[in-house]
């Protein structure tokens, strides 16, 4: 990550300009898929054909199979499906055909064939450490939503996040880990910056929120082939917070700020160093969108989840945003 690109952190519908060296840096029921073409080797991707199979699933579609499916997996009710031999001989000899990619953190109590109740060859499955989304994981949601067409992304962090209350901590990582949390770092001193009362369990959460919603700004900023499926509408990207102590998942809708990501990141070009970065304040996103399942929206505060709190306002020195066409020059 670079240190001089800028940072366009937006705060209860305000929007401020800092340099980025101040930040620190199916499971549903009812999905039956249809004989896919055959994947290509990851290493020699190329675009597939588009599937024409009329039971392949639309981007809400996709997305009510997930929430249908975790409603199961925490209602204690799981059916597990696709998993059968016959599944398996299928897959192999037809090849996958995954109804939604999904990236999310490394950690062993976020098993997303689970959380989903979804069986072999349901989900694109992108996993890391603090669910960041760097040039391996990007390339990975390339191969996903423009070889094997799924019509959604989701970018799901989760509850007590290791990797983000290391970057909130400031605890001291080693070997390989700090290039690898660096993507953090901005999410995490913003919430910093503009919630200063979040302590504990409080700010850890707020920063995975906000962590999400950078991932999505990566991956939107870092993948022309991502912006144009975006803008032909045949791709859609939710965010979302898996609660580690009930089970259930939290849809926040999509990030916001899209459009302007998207003009911005268009702008500038791929490969650029500077890159507009748009995190919300906890909870605002979910607020604006109105897109929070009922099931998911209350969470007990002894379980570790932050509770509702009103966003702070824009500080008064905050200056109005570079305009789109006239972007600081590259460093």
């Amino acid at each position: 990550m670079s240190a001089n690109r800028p940072l366009h952190l937006v705060i209860a519908g305000s929007c401020l300009l800092v340099p980025s060296a101040l930040a620190g840096g199916g499971g549903g029921s009812g999905h039956s898929p249809a004989a896919p073409q055959h994947a290509a080797p990851m290493s020699a991707h190329r675009p597939g054909p588009a599937p024409t199979t009329p039971t392949a699933p639309s981007a809400d579609q996709a997305l009510q199979n997930l929430r249908v499916g975790n409603t199961r997996f925490f209602s204690n009710a799981r059916t597990a499906p696709n998993v059968t031999p016959q599944r398996i001989r299928e897959t192999a000899e037809k090849g996958q055909n995954p109804f939604v990619t999904i990236l999310s953190c490394a950690d062993s109590r976020v098993p997303l064939e689970h959380i989903f109740d979804a069986g072999i060859g349901d989900l694109f499955v992108v996993r890391v450490a603090g669910n960041v989304a760097d040039t391996d994981e990007v390339g990975t949601i390339e191969y996903g939503v423009g070889h094997l067409h799924t019509p959604l992304l989701v970018v799901m962090g989760h509850t007590a996040c290791g990797a983000v209350k290391a970057v909130a901590e400031g605890a001291e990582v080693h070997g390989s880990i700090p290039g690898l949390v660096d993507n953090i770092i901005p999410a995490v001193e913003f919430v910093k910056r503009n919630r200063p009362e979040l302590t504990g369990h409080d700010l850890i959460n707020a920063a995975v929120e906000a962590n999400v919603w950078q991932s999505i700004d990566d991956v939107i900023s870092g993948s022309e082939e991502v912006r144009g499926l975006l803008t032909k509408g045949s791709l859609k990207i939710v965010g979302a917070v898996y609660d580690i102590a009930t089970g259930k998942v939290r849809f926040m809708g999509e990030h916001p700020y899209q459009e302007r990501i998207l003009s911005l990141a268009t702008f500038e070009k791929p490969g650029a160093e500077e890159r507009a970065m748009h995190v919300p304040p906890p909870r605002q996103a979910e607020e604006m969108i109105g897109n929070a399942p009922a099931h998911a929206e209350a969470h007990d505060d002894d379980h570790g989840a932050a509770p509702a709190r009103t966003p702070a306002p824009a500080p008064a020195h905050a200056p109005a945003p570079a305009p789109a066409g006239n972007p600081k020059p590259h460093h």
